[in-house]
């Protein structure tokens, strides 16, 4: 039986607990103490809340962020210079390249998760024959947007048709959009880059899903993916299939 760590009690980190495979057990979450309580009577004694991953007494197997950005620049170096194994879902975060290079060289072991896109092994393989242009669009409801940095670009109560309200870089997308924009770093962390990787961010009143599309050119051709996938139903911001890559990462703890 495996034993993780996860961080977060919001949206995507109850989903993750209602899918974990039946060879891995929670044995501690992070969270902001007014969930604590809350944890104790849904678990009992057998998960453990804490305020910080190093109040932990025990090695994880794994610890799985499902937090924020925030969470990723908090608690990385810590859980890393311990020598634990962490996988993180706010992939954005890296969007800091000081942040990036303090985890890099931390120790342990980083494992950025694919989130809501596919294509990521692609991708790889294609940086490895020269990866020349790649650009991300994500295309989302009005109110998958509402209370981000979408509210200061866009009137998000007057679109009455698909519209790009951002054009600029991932590592632009990923710091103004922290729960957005995740799916721009990751694509950017597989190709070519979090300055030379191109965003668009559209909102779009005729959809309910949130469409990725990803165009890589190089000279090992091109390809054009689309993934349009439904977004968690307690929040607009994020696609289950995000949560469903961080159960992905807890199974395959089982099968090493």
């Amino acid at each position: 039986m495996k034993k993780i760590m996860l961080i977060g009690y919001g949206a995507m980190a109850q989903a993750v607990i209602e899918r974990l495979p039946p060879q891995v057990s929670l044995g501690w979450i992070v969270a902001r103490a007014h969930h604590h309580a809350a944890i104790r009577t849904r678990f009992g004694d057998q998960v453990q809340p804490l305020l910080l991953p190093q109040d932990c007494p025990q090695t994880p197997d794994l610890v799985l962020e499902c937090a924020s950005q925030q969470a990723v620049a908090q608690y990385g170096e810590a859980i890393l210079h311990r020598g634990w194994h962490l996988a993180i879902v706010s992939t954005g975060a890296l969007a800091d390249a000081a942040l990036e290079q303090r985890l890099q060289h931390a120790g342990g072991k980083l494992t950025l998760l694919s989130g809501a896109v596919a294509g990521i092994d692609g991708l790889a393989a294609a940086k490895e024959g020269g990866l020349q242009q790649v650009t991300y669009r994500a295309r989302k409801s009005p109110l998958s947007w509402r209370g981000s940095y979408a509210e200061q670009l866009i009137d998000l109560n007057a679109v009455s048709e698909a519209q790009i309200f951002f054009e600029g870089s991932a590592r632009e997308a990923a710091r103004l959009f922290p729960a957005n924009a995740n799916v721009a770093a990751t694509i950017a962390l597989g190709g070519v880059g979090m300055d030379d990787t191109r965003v668009q961010l559209m909102a779009d009143p005729t959809t309910q899903r949130n469409t990725h599309t990803l165009y890589a050119q190089g000279l090992f051709g091109e390809f054009h993916l689309e993934l349009s996938g439904l977004p968690l139903a307690n929040n607009p911001k994020t696609s289950t299939l995000a949560a469903l890559s961080a159960v992905r990462a807890c199974r395959e703890l089982t099968q090493r």
